[in-house]
This record gives C-alpha cells, sequence and structure tokens, in this order.
C-alpha cells in the first residue's frame, strides 16, 4: 500500500465496523459473499484479491466460498485490521 501498488482488497466486516476503521477496501460483507451477491467483483475471478476482517476467521470463510465459485488468486490477510493497526 505504501509504494502505491494497485490492490484489490476487500473487507468483509460488516458496514458499522467498515465505518470505524477501515484501510480503504471495497465493502462486501461476509453475509453477502454467503449469500453469493457479490456482483461487483465476480469480474474480478482471475485477479489477486485480498480479503480482509477483524482478526481472519471471516475473511477465511469468504475465501473458501468465493474459492467454490471459481476465484483463483485469494488471499486472506491473517490477523486482521487488528495486526494492521499493530504497524
Amino acid at each position: 500500500m505504501d509504494s502505491g501498488e494497485k490492490l484489490n482488497i476487500i473487507d468483509v466486516r460488516e458496514p458499522s465496523e467498515y465505518a470505524e476503521f477501515n484501510i480503504g477496501g471495497k465493502l462486501i460483507p461476509l453475509g453477502k459473499i454467503a449469500g453469493m451477491q457479490f456482483d461487483e467483483i465476480e469480474d474480478m475471478k482471475e485477479e489477486e484479491l485480498i480479503i480482509h476482517c477483524k482478526a481472519g476467521s471471516r475473511s477465511m470463510q469468504a475465501c473458501l466460498i468465493l474459492e467454490q465459485v471459481g476465484f483463483t488468486n485469494l488471499v486472506n490477510l491473517t490477523g486482521g485490521v487488528m495486526a494492521f493497526q499493530k504497524l
């Protein structure tokens, strides 16, 4: 992020969590992903997507779901925003 590299960051937390603190990713809550409501990233199946949540559990679930529907380059941000805030 610091180098200005274009990153595809997906935040799977809830809108209230996103409003409190976010790193600029696209907000798609886990409930939407589980309900297959992610049209805005459908064309990114081959691109690297960095998935994050608060600590890593929801983002891991999101990665599993997205993998099942054909996304091929997923990265679960271990530790989520809690780890990011400690940097």
